[in-house]
């Protein structure tokens, strides 16, 4: 966070350096830009294969095979939920917030992928639809399914607020993982990592630059809706701040239950091919 009054005083240029425009880190001109289409027609001939009822303030596991849709939806009052994905093969690869922001932006709706982690770098999940994508950036700067935050945790509570608080969306991951995979509760809690923060609406601060929270739009039968480009397995944790409109990790706020939906569609989306291989070779040096 910037000082309010900074130690040390402007040069005769301040102007001229503020006033240099930005450059782009990553442009994607480049990256083939999905087609929603063929995902959109599929679904007519799609049937449930499992669904995931995740309770309030926990989480849960759900698998998704490859070539299935899986549709997150509020059904019983305003509620956000902290996203994590592995592949279902390989833990250790897993889904890259922090790449996946650098390449789509702060928040991501419909034809947004969720890239996984280096040396794998590879698109484990489209975004097909979102019915909040009408919301958009409003007059705070703020937005829905954010890729800034990390997830509410036991250690960051405590650092600030003291008190052991078992209810955290990264306890709640670490415990529903645990409980998928037979791993213990510590080996388990190392997979655990930053999110997709479904329906959340956040921003930052135009003076601090401070990570905020607001209401989230969210309602009832709202969703957000991934294709699956590989074996997944899904852990997603509803949240301990309900729509996040005051705290989290709280047992004050009004919370509510997720619904997680696997479809598998009759036939492939036209053109799918899977999850490719990042090109990259490091055999010269990684």
């Amino acid at each position: 966070m910037k000082p309010d009054t900074p130690a040390h005083s402007a040069p005769a240029d301040a102007a001229a350096r503020k006033s240099v425009a930005p450059v782009i880190c990553y442009p994607v001109d480049d990256l083939p830009q999905p087609d929603l289409a063929p995902y959109h027609a599929a679904r007519a001939g799609w049937h449930k294969i499992t669904e995931t009822l995740v309770p309030a303030r926990e989480a849960a596991c759900f698998d998704v095979p490859a070539g299935c849709f899986f549709r997150i939806t509020s059904v019983g009052g305003p509620q956000v939920g902290d996203l994590n994905l592995w592949a279902a093969d390989n833990l250790a690869e897993r889904f890259f917030s922090g790449k996946t922001r650098a390449l789509h932006g702060t928040h991501l709706s419909a034809g947004d992928r969720m890239w996984s982690n280096l040396p794998y770098l590879r698109a484990l999940a489209l975004i097909t639809d979102d019915s909040l994508d009408w919301y958009g950036f409003d007059s705070f700067g703020g937005a829905v399914h954010d890729v800034i935050g990390t997830r509410c945790d036991p250690y960051t509570h405590n650092l600030l607020a003291g008190g052991q608080y078992h209810h955290c969306c990264h306890s709640n991951l670490t415990r529903a993982l645990a409980d998928r995979t037979g791993l213990s509760l510590a080996a388990a809690e190392l997979h655990v990592h930053d999110v997709l923060n479904v329906f959340m609406c956040t921003g930052f601060t135009r003076d601090t630059g401070q990570y905020f929270m607001k209401a989230s739009p969210v309602r009832v039968g709202d969703y957000l809706e991934f294709f699956a480009n590989t074996d997944l397995i899904g852990g997603l944790s509803a949240c301990p701040g309900g729509d996040c409109s005051s705290e989290h990790s709280s047992d004050q706020a009004a919370c509510h239950p997720l619904l997680v939906e696997v479809f598998r569609p009759a036939a492939p989306p036209a053109g799918w091919q899977g999850a490719a291989a990042n090109g990259y070779d490091g055999s010269h040096g990684r």
